[in-house]
């Protein structure tokens, strides 16, 4: 005998140093698929989050970025074999979030899985392609060593809901840095997923901090917060981008916007990477 029942609907919640918890706001929102359905209700992030968040972000900046270049490298190496291993489920999600078809929505996991990958790889490059040995008149070395900005805000695509996120927050972890990142606000139900393999992988508490709610709320607050140090608005229209670009200024940040060139990932690691030059005097 059948049995009418009610589906248990999802409430995402957001993510805050290692946590999950509620917006303390109280509100959530609906996300619907591409077709109009209902796909999960979802934590309406405020500003009080976007600053828990970048609290955590910055306590947890330093033992990130004292983590051995090789050693973060394996962490997001973990995170990509995590996604492989829900690569199924992220798949459905982009399916229902982006209307593609299932073939579409595999290889974008598939091309965003070895995004994973490829920024994994840099983590013990970095500082050979942007450092050096600089000549100097005297018995002295003297070397230029890239370090993290600091804490990073990301403004994610508001269209490429998996892919379009993991190219903007894995870039700057990578270089050492930790990110808070503002999800697609139609579509944050992929970017909700990677952020919950961060927490049972490897990840440090805090290293990536997902908030969900109104770009046009929130962006501003985190663009403006005196302790980021660095933003990528790539997930905004142009004219929203000038418009953050003035407020992130305020406070002298670092900018990321992209150019649609072949060259915007590594962009997205040299533009939140600073240069610090050693002085050493030469032994006998």
């Amino acid at each position: 005998m059948s049995e009418d029942r009610l589906d248990v609907r999802k409430t995402y919640k957001l993510l805050i140093n290692g946590a999950f918890p509620r917006s303390e706001s109280g509100r959530s929102y609906k996300v619907e698929t591409a077709t109009g359905d209902f796909l999960a209700n979802v934590a309406q992030g405020s500003r009080k989050d976007v600053r828990d968040a970048v609290a955590a972000a910055r306590g947890v900046q330093q033992k990130w970025w004292g983590a051995t270049a090789y050693n973060r490298g394996q962490v997001i190496y973990r995170l990509a074999e995590m996604a492989e291993s829900r690569r199924v489920e992220l798949r459905d999600h982009v399916m229902l979030a982006e209307g593609l078809d299932r073939e579409a929505a595999q290889r974008l996991v598939s091309r965003t899985i070895d995004k994973m990958i490829w920024y994994a790889g840099w983590t013990d490059k970095i500082a050979q392609v942007l450092g050096g040995a600089n000549p100097v008149a005297g018995p002295f070395f003297n070397f230029s060593l890239p370090v993290p900005s600091g804490v990073v805000g990301v403004v994610a695509s508001q269209e490429s809901s998996l892919e379009g996120f993991v190219e903007a927050v894995i870039a700057p972890i990578a270089a050492g840095n930790t990110v808070v990142a503002l999800a697609s606000e139609r579509r944050p139900t992929p970017a909700v997923l990677l952020g919950e393999m961060t927490a049972t992988s490897d990840f440090p508490s805090g290293v990536l901090n997902v908030i969900t709610g109104v770009t046009s709320e929130l962006a501003p607050v985190l663009c403006a917060h005196e302790d980021v140090d660095g933003v990528d608005i790539s997930g905004v229209s142009s004219g929203e981008a000038d418009q953050l670009n003035v407020v992130a200024a305020g406070s002298i940040k670092r900018v990321f916007r992209p150019r649609g060139a072949d060259d915007d990932e590594l962009r997205r690691l040299r533009t939140f990477v600073e240069t610090s030059t050693v002085w050493h005097t030469i032994g006998q």
